[in-house]
């Protein structure tokens, strides 16, 4: 069956219903459904709204916190350290972000580490808040062990992710979100879901054969070889050792363990107070005049001209924004579930 286009407006007021019902603090559910909706609005469904049942069995079965206890320590003016005390990702992290960007306005950085925390979904959600005060922003998360070492058998690192977004006059901002693998694990789970097969040279079994059965993958493949599998390592050092949290193979799962089980996830942060370098409005008129000229560039096929990061990402925001969020019939179906379990409207779709 198609896919059957929501609005924002109606999936944001579902949401928040639902987390209502459960008694998920507002400031938690807002950051939640912030981050979900804007991920699928940009086009990256993997870590968008399809999540959302996940993430309700986790507040349902205790893995996440629905009224945490944050606590801020600081040991120098553009540092701090806060514990998530397992919220959700999104809150976490959003809490984590704020903090750096309170520090950037009085010492023109800031770098705060969060730990206690949980999958906090598209790194871009937070680079991107950055980017709203003028600042540069950058968010790194670790994850589940599912990256082949260059030359090894078995997975050791997660597909930890690095963005930078950076604000640009006229447009919305630069944002490269990149994770350090060809494909997301969660993009192997959609694959799954949607019962089709995944692209050979994503990863392999367990018997290290390549594959294109989504449910045989076992590990990803690092972009670059021993470089994107370096740069997970890099990500890991960020995220795991300045947190203290679990590291490598030491990293929960995100499915298959229980719900009651929390993950102890790590995320490293930083604002970049563009001022302290460069008169802002030069900044952002420099980097649209580059982004520009880039996209001008001559290209190999007419009907795919040169992009910068992010380009297909606000094409897609631009699009979804007003058409609605497209919503697969099996997880329309399961939305409207919990819609009747829970006592609240349907899901109604746009077309």
């Amino acid at each position: 069956m198609a896919d059957k286009n929501i609005s924002k407006r109606q999936l944001t007021d579902f949401f928040g219903s639902l987390l209502k019902k459960i008694q998920v603090r507002d400031d938690v559910a807002q950051y939640l459904i912030e981050g979900i909706i804007q991920a699928s609005l940009r086009g990256v469904d993997s870590h968008g709204i399809r999540l959302f049942p996940h993430y309700l069995n986790g507040f349902e079965g205790g893995r996440l916190n629905k009224k945490p206890d944050y606590k801020f320590t600081s040991n120098a003016l553009s540092t701090g350290k806060l514990d998530g005390d397992h919220a959700p990702g999104h809150a976490a992290g959003m809490e984590g972000m704020l903090k750096a960007i309170e520090r950037a306005k009085e010492s023109g950085i800031g770098a705060v580490v969060v730990y206690n925390s949980s999958h906090f979904g598209a790194a871009a959600y937070y680079a991107l808040k950055a980017a709203e005060h003028d600042m540069i922003g950058l968010s790194f998360t670790h994850a589940t062990a599912h990256v082949l070492p260059y030359g090894g058998m078995r997975p050791f690192l997660g597909n930890n992710p690095i963005c930078l977004a950076a604000p640009c006059e006229g447009e919305g901002p630069f944002c490269l979100d990149m994770a350090t693998t060809v494909a997301t694990f969660n993009k192997v789970q959609q694959f799954r879901e949607q019962g089709q097969k995944i692209p050979l040279g994503w990863g392999v079994d367990k018997d290290g054969r390549q594959t294109e059965d989504p449910n045989r993958l076992v590990s990803l493949f690092p972009i670059g070889n021993y470089k994107g599998f370096g740069l997970s390592m890099m990500v890991e050092i960020l995220c795991a050792m300045l947190t203290g949290a679990p590291y490598g193979q030491n990293v929960s799962q995100m499915f298959g363990t229980p719900m009651n089980q929390q993950r102890k996830l790590g995320h490293f942060f930083v604002a970049l107070r563009i001022d302290a370098f460069e008169e802002i409005t030069v900044f952002k008129n420099r980097l649209k005049e580059m982004m520009d000229k880039l996209r001008q560039e001559p290209s190999l096929d007419p009907q795919k001209p040169v992009m910068a990061a992010g380009d297909p990402e606000k094409r897609c925001y631009a699009e979804r924004v007003i058409k609605g969020i497209p919503v697969p019939a099996s997880l329309l179906s399961h939305l409207n579930q919990l819609a009747a379990n829970y006592h609240l409207p349907e899901l109604t779709s746009l077309d």
